[in-house]
């Protein structure tokens, strides 16, 4: 098991920690969902909301352990291990500070999701355009069109492209943190004009001569 990996259990079991700690606090029926404007329009049990975000963290990490070792490229996979265990451990504190985010706001601490979320996805963004910049042809991590999976050269031209694009978005995002309800646009948009430009360009490069 790789470093990673192992840091990654342990990111499940503060998560589960933090879960069982605060049920007692926890009313009835919690907030669990906001709208662009920062406001709560869902609701579900303690129960239900409490372990929502340890399940898809382990989830998240049985997938995580299985893809390098299924992939039938997985000697590439290899090649970026070290960027893709920081990968893991960015990925799952970035669900568990949702779990945080729900924690907070039904203890009374209500930081507005618009202010959490674009700096969360914005440092995320970041690390997955650090992670695109290293990452070598496999059928389960990157931007895989199949114009990228046909060609090492093809894959490497996009993947750069998309490592500065990513972590252009990364920046952007951080931004939506000063207006507001707006603050979505400023997530979203970045990171999908990146991915149908990369995905776009893996294409143009395909068909050079």
């Amino acid at each position: 098991m790789t470093k990673g990996e192992i840091a990654g259990l342990v990111i499940l079991a503060l998560s589960l920690v933090l879960a069982a700690v605060c049920y007692p606090k926890m009313p009835e029926l919690i907030a669990s969902h906001w709208n662009a404007a920062g406001e709560v329009d869902g609701h579900t049990s303690r129960l239900a909301g409490l372990l929502l975000a340890p399940i898809i963290i382990a989830v998240m990490w049985l997938l995580f352990v299985a893809i390098p070792r299924i992939d039938p490229l997985k000697q590439n996979i290899a090649r970026f291990r070290g960027i893709l265990d920081w990968f893991i451990v960015v990925m799952l504190l970035f669900m568990l500070s949702i779990e945080a985010q729900v924690v907070l706001w039904n203890l009374s601490v209500k930081v507005p999701p618009w202010v959490t979320m674009p700096i969360a996805l914005g440092f995320l963004f970041f690390f997955v355009g650090l992670l695109l910049g290293k990452t070598k042809r496999n059928y389960f991590i990157g931007i895989r069109t199949p114009w990228a999976l046909a060609s090492d050269v093809v894959w490497d031209k996009t993947h750069r492209l998309g490592s500065r694009l990513f972590m252009i978005s990364g920046g952007i995002a951080l931004l939506g943190v000063f207006f507001g309800k707006y603050a979505l646009v400023f997530v979203l948009a970045p990171a999908l004009v990146s991915t149908a430009v990369a995905a776009v360009y893996s294409y143009a490069v395909y068909r050079q001569p």
